[in-house]
């Protein structure tokens, strides 16, 4: 059973991240439930599942359980709301964010690129930011990608059911998705994973759901929601903003690049 051995630190951001060692001997990002960021770790969770189903870069991740002992140890931890479980993202040492990055002449694993881009649009990401991303480099201004960090899929972090229902159908600002285009090398990318997103299992997608737990206050209507969200997005609106995509922002990247 993972168990914290060690707390390293508090991490910048608003969603109450914290660094911890574990008893396997990694530093894992840790996440806990926040008042007034009450869908924070059900997005997490979803976000990381979707992206582990479709073989995407992100950093690997479970539910953990911080014994409230270990939590009154540390200063940091004292106040927080308790839960039964948290999210826990392993750490990717030696990387950037996006902004710490001013060249890149190159993204390894091209076509994972693509399908970071479609699951941004089918879950709503609004937040897929320069710092939302990790980048290590392997050689001169060649980086490795991870994306990091789900917790405003839907639109934000405190969504109710009413607000899934009205999620944007429009192309995304995201200057993130710009530098991802530039290394994606077919339109046929986008495809193939837009067919993988509407081939995924109806079940699988209702237990990922189901496995949220409890006491973060998702109540059985709301995950019903979710799943109706996702099941119609990939099917009715997804297609349509990916063709919104290509045509205002990966095919005029191209164009340039071919002059």
């Amino acid at each position: 059973m993972m168990k914290p051995v060690a707390y390293q630190m508090k991490l910048e951001g608003k969603s109450n991240a914290h660094l911890i060692t574990f008893n396997d001997g990694q530093d894992y990002v840790v996440k806990f439930f926040q008042p007034g960021f009450e869908k924070t770790l059900p997005n997490e969770w979803v976000g990381y599942c979707m992206a582990r189903y479709l073989g995407l870069p992100v950093p690997y991740a479970r539910l953990v359980d911080i014994p409230q002992e270990f939590s009154l140890q540390v200063a940091e931890l004292a106040e927080v709301h308790q839960t039964q479980f948290q999210f826990a993202s392993l750490y990717v040492p030696d990387c950037l964010n996006g902004h710490q990055v001013s060249d890149v002449s190159d993204i390894m694993d091209h076509q994972s690129l693509a399908g970071i881009i479609l699951l941004d649009y089918w879950l709503c990401n609004c937040d897929r930011t320069r710092k939302n991303i990790l980048l290590r480099e392997v050689e001169s201004s060649k980086f490795q990608l991870w994306m990091i960090d789900q917790a405003e899929i839907f639109g934000t972090y405190n969504w109710l059911d009413a607000d899934l229902e009205n999620l944007p159908v429009e192309v995304l600002k995201s200057a993130t998705h710009q530098l991802m285009a530039q290394f994606i090398e077919s339109e046929q990318s986008f495809t193939e994973h837009l067919e993988l997103i509407q081939t995924m299992p109806i079940h699988l997608i209702e237990e990922i759901v189901s496995l949220i737990p409890d006491d973060w206050m998702v109540s059985k209507e709301e995950k019903k929601a979710i799943v109706s969200t996702l099941v119609t997005r990939r099917k009715k609106i997804l297609p349509e903003l990916m063709y919104k995509f290509l045509k205002r922002v990966y095919r005029p990247l191209h164009v340039k690049d071919e002059k």
